[in-house]
């Protein structure tokens, strides 16, 4: 088995961007007071980059070891949870919408934004034990639209910047 150190080292390059991302993200102020945990998801432009140039393997495994890493750095059980299932949900949501191609990179990094608020409502939801915070789900989709178009085009403009250029 041959072991392509450039790969690896690609792909711990692009996990540790995007955990820097995340850790930026904590940094920046509350989009929305009123709605507690809107963000942006700037990690999501590494996401995209990685479901586009490489594969959807691959972007899982940045994902995932993301949302691990972040969270023994910087947070705990309940914030693992609920990134788990956004980050899952989201990138299963936008590896089917890639396959069948009808969809931009603006399109399909929105449906991921909706989908991962989706999926974070749903567990809270459960661990909560109460179906009343399905009414939190109106301001999360319209933040959801707002960030996913927002990183749609970052994550957009990353790709093409690296569309000449052999990454492995």
């Amino acid at each position: 088995m041959k072991i392509n150190i450039k790969k690896i080292t690609l792909f711990g390059l692009l996990t540790a961007v995007s955990m820097v991302l995340s850790y930026v993200e904590m940094l920046l102020p509350p989009i929305l007071a009123a709605v507690p945990g809107v963000k942006i998801g700037l990690p999501n432009i590494i996401i995209i980059f990685v479901l586009y140039k490489f594969t959807v393997k691959q972007a899982v495994i940045v994902s995932l070891l993301r949302v691990v890493m972040v969270t023994l750095l910087f947070g705990n059980a309940m914030v693992f949870i609920y990134s788990f299932a956004g980050a899952v949900l989201s990138i299963c949501v936008m590896s089917m919408l890639k396959k069948i191609n009808l969809f931009s990179v603006i399109g399909i990094s929105v449906l991921g934004a909706v989908s991962h608020n989706v999926g974070q409502t749903i567990v809270a939801i459960i661990i909560l034990q109460t179906k009343g915070i399905a009414f939190y789900m109106i301001p999360l989709l319209i933040s959801g639209i707002v960030a996913g178009i927002l990183i749609g085009i970052l994550g957009g403009l990353l790709i093409k910047r690296f569309k000449k250029i052999k990454l492995c």
